[in-house]
């Protein structure tokens, strides 16, 4: 299913995108703020990856695009657990170029309204360095709550760092979501 926001898409990757997607797991100014750590991708591996993947039931990936189509970024769901009501994100990958224009918060508006209201999910979990002021504020005003922290959890440029877990739940995201809606309605 094809996501759309008031400022973005989400949709499918499609072969087209693989240079792009490429790009953005490259590039070492976004990889040194992501939790976890990505290998250098060539364009054969890419090729394999995209060849072996699709979307499942358990992880869902996007590209992000403007309504106008301009890819900007990555995104995406894991470990969905259709039991339990959970799953958590992939994180979020905007192209530095475009960053601070609410391409982010709505990108997630989108991808959280679809996994609370379509998927029926009752909780998503986020995580990010305990450094990375603005990626916290930025899970908060979605009504992610810490915790906890996860002590010296990744070696990142150089040192260990403490990751802050995060956790979402309907309840907290649904009159934040309405709020957005109203807010750009106006």
């Amino acid at each position: 299913m094809i996501l759309k926001g008031k400022k973005t898409i989400l949709r499918p990757i499609e072969a087209e995108d693989l240079e792009f997607v490429r790009s953005l797991i490259n590039d070492p100014e976004i990889e040194k703020t992501i939790v976890g750590w990505s290998l250098p991708i060539s364009r054969k591996d890419e090729e394999q990856w995209y060849a072996s993947y699709s979307n499942s039931v358990q992880n869902i990936r996007y590209i992000i695009t403007t309504l106008d189509g301009e890819r900007v970024g990555l995104t995406g769901l894991g470990n969905i657990d259709m039991k339990n009501g959970s799953a958590k994100t992939l994180g979020i990958r905007i192209d530095k170029n475009v960053q601070s224009k609410g391409l982010a918060t709505d990108t997630y508006m989108t991808l959280f309204n679809f996994a609370f209201n379509e998927l029926r999910l009752h909780r998503i979990e986020t995580s990010a360095f305990d450094d990375n002021f603005a990626s916290l504020k930025f899970q908060e005003k979605l009504g992610c709550k810490r915790e906890g922290i996860k002590r010296e959890a990744a070696f990142k440029n150089g040192e260990y760092k403490n990751i802050v877990t995060l956790g979402c739940l309907k309840e907290d995201f649904v009159p934040l979501y309405e709020e957005y809606i109203n807010d750009f309605n106006k």
